[in-house]
């Protein structure tokens, strides 16, 4: 029997849509590629979880799942008068219950420590974008499934403003930067785990390329850029170098390791869910 996967893309329609008309790829896609290239054969499902009229799955329904992405979103996960949020919360309580394993990136490591009964806040430290620098597990981390073979300090992609400022009982901070506090943690609830990362393991360099672009004007009104072109120009590069990761200058000049550039590493993360929690 064929594995099963189910993609949550957390993104409200109008921001699906703008991310369209932007240019900016559509996370559903970026864990397809990984699913598939990890798990040949596997079918996947896509449901567009922030929708009022999306079908969410019942308990019953998850178990079905080999197991369960959540992607990134600009909802705010501590907006409780939110139907948007509230739903998909109760979504993540009922994967739980079912036993369905979870994997979240960005929201989905916010809403997974919600759920559990964390917290999470607006960052004071205001956005952290493109790159998570100097990503450090922890010792918790070290010992955790999620990092082996993952090299103790790490950069990876990121963009985000809301970040977890309260654990949820008996889940540790499994790695750590200067930015945010808590860049992964794993959540167990009922027999259910949920492993998450605030930062990004499906992206790769081309595609935060295409991010940062349609950012433009967000990053230079919070202060980053001086103008939409330096945006762009910083975007071009960081594509530019994606199609030919050899040019020792420009990863020079953008501060790009092979820990961005290399699959193997970039992916790991998400590679270790898939092959120690749901082929487990």
């Amino acid at each position: 029997m064929s594995e099963a996967f189910l993609i949550l893309n957390c993104y409200p329609r109008k921001s699906r849509e703008n991310f369209t008309a932007a240019d900016i790829g559509h996370p559903q896609n970026f864990f397809s590629r990984i699913l598939k290239r990890e798990r040949p054969g596997c079918s996947i499902d896509v449901v567009f979880a922030a929708d009022p009229d999306a079908a969410l799955p019942t308990g019953a329904a998850l178990e079905q799942y080999t197991g369960m992405l959540w992607s990134g979103s600009d909802l705010t996960a501590y907006h409780m008068d939110d139907d948007r949020v509230t739903r998909q919360l109760e979504l993540v309580k009922t994967a739980f219950a079912s036993k369905t394993p979870q994997w979240g990136s960005c929201w989905g490591a916010q809403i997974a420590a919600v759920a559990a009964g964390g917290d999470v806040q607006k960052s004071p430290k205001g956005r952290e974008w493109g790159f998570a620098r100097g990503v450090t597990i922890t010792p918790a981390g070290r010992a955790a499934k999620l990092y082996d073979g993952k090299k103790d300090r790490f950069d990876g992609f990121i963009m985000h403003l809301d970040e977890v400022t309260r654990l949820p009982t008996g889940s540790e901070i499994l790695a750590t930067n200067n930015h945010c506090d808590v860049q992964a943690l794993i959540v167990e609830r009922e027999g259910g785990s949920f492993w998450a990362t605030q930062y990004h393991p499906e992206y790769d360099l081309f595609e935060m390329g295409r991010l940062v672009a349609g950012r433009a004007k967000v990053l230079v009104a919070e202060g980053f850029f001086d103008t939409e072109v330096d945006v762009q120009k910083e975007a071009e590069a960081m594509k530019r170098l994606y199609a030919a990761p050899t040019l020792t200058g420009l990863r020079d000049a953008l501060s790009i390791g092979d820990d961005l550039l290399d699959p193997a590493i970039t992916n790991r993360e998400l590679i270790n869910w898939i092959n120690k929690v749901v082929g487990s």
